[in-house]
């Protein structure tokens, strides 16, 4: 049972955190000035979403009981 546990923890955290990762590389794809128009002040939003969810999972990790889920709008 516990390594059942331990098993599923492993595969799922590795395969949300490939997927993850990902989604952070094609965040960045949209540095692309030739492709895409942005302002400084909307990257620092991005930035700062991402960086917040970061300290939420560390949190969430260390204090196990503690979280919250949230939607990413950049205009709002």
């Amino acid at each position: 049972m516990v390594r059942d546990r331990r098993e599923r923890f492993i595969s799922l955290a590795e395969a949300r955190t490939d997927k993850a990762l990902n989604a952070i590389r094609l965040i960045g794809n949209l540095s692309n000035r030739s492709n895409y128009e942005y302002e400084e002040a909307e990257v620092n939003k991005i930035v700062r979403a991402l960086e917040s969810e970061v300290r939420a999972v560390k949190a969430r990790f260390a204090d196990a009981s503690a979280g919250r889920e949230r939607t990413f709008r950049l205009k709002g």
